[in-house]
């Protein structure tokens, strides 16, 4: 009869356990089961996974210990203020494009700041804070050529399709899936660095994506390129988190309109896109798109 009891018992507590591992509602990243949100994680002092790109330069890109860039600062600021002016401990863990829902839904990671742009589409699997900053879509070129001013000119021209990027199409498609219609001609690459080393070796004419990015290599670069400052799209760069995490994007808009007017993100802005040929950078806050 102990026997049994014993086994029933180790049974019981293995069921308790295998629920608690289980649990809902706890969020992702370094020990996050038994907080509820990401808010309260920052709140109970535990270390934050943030996610961000880590091969664009100015934005985030990992050259050391850790990764550098506007994203980079502005999560730091964020999840500042959301701490109530405290310094949060974040470990960073790089988010491509391709991995950064997953990575959300499964919690690799607790909040990502990655040129992330607010789409319909994406909202049915993220809750989204922000915009913290708007990007539009642009070109760059060569500093010295003055065959292209403008997204128009590139009809006949020879520009970059960046493997896992659609940005070239609203170049060459028509709406809804595209926006101009030119006809252009693309060269294929495997990403946005290899498309600026082709510019760069004129095996193309211009590189098209968003500003920001765009801004962050012809920095990178030297004044070797320039940015038309041309817009033709608004990318709404959001702050990602797990879908239904409403306290926690609260939090993040209320800490982004806090930057926005004691000045911080200008001063993000001025420091990393300052003096670049070409770019118009948002000059006031963006409205919140909420969070339902």
């Amino acid at each position: 009869m102990q026997m049994r009891r014993t086994g029933a018992a180790l049974s019981i507590a293995a069921l308790v356990a295998g629920l608690a591992a289980c649990g809902g509602g706890g969020t992702g990243g370094s020990g996050g089961g038994e907080f509820a949100t990401v808010a309260d994680k920052v709140a109970g002092g535990a270390t934050i996974v943030v996610g961000t790109k880590w091969d664009q330069p100015s934005l985030g890109l990992k050259l050391a210990a850790e990764p550098e860039g506007f994203d980079v600062d502005v999560a730091r600021a964020v999840l500042k203020e959301v701490a109530g002016g405290k310094d949060v401990q974040i470990q960073w863990k790089e988010s491509a494009s391709s991995n950064r829902e997953p990575f959300l839904a499964n919690g690799t990671v607790d909040i990502v700041f990655a040129t992330y742009s607010i789409t319909e589409e994406r909202k049915a699997k993220v809750t989204f804070g922000g915009p913290y900053v708007v990007a539009h879509q642009d070109v760059m070129v060569r500093k010295d050529d003055a065959t292209i001013t403008k997204p128009q000119d590139l009809v006949g021209k020879k520009i970059c399709k960046a493997a896992g990027s659609n940005s070239y199409k609203r170049i060459t498609d028509p709406p809804p899936d595209g926006e101009l219609d030119l006809d252009a001609t693309t060269v294929d690459a495997g990403n946005y660095s290899e498309c600026v080393q082709k510019l760069s070796g004129s095996n193309l004419d211009a590189v098209t994506t968003d500003d920001l990015i765009l801004a962050g290599f012809a920095k990178q670069a030297g004044g070797d390129f320039k940015v038309l400052g041309q817009g033709f799209t608004d990318e709404k760069y959001g702050i990602g988190l797990k879908k239904g995490d409403t306290k926690t994007c609260e939090a993040v808009n209320k800490a982004v309109k806090t930057l926005w007017d004691n000045g911080t993100m200008k001063t993000l802005l001025d420091k990393w896109f300052g003096g670049i040929q070409g770019l118009k950078v948002s000059e006031a806050a963006p409205p919140a798109e909420g969070c339902a």
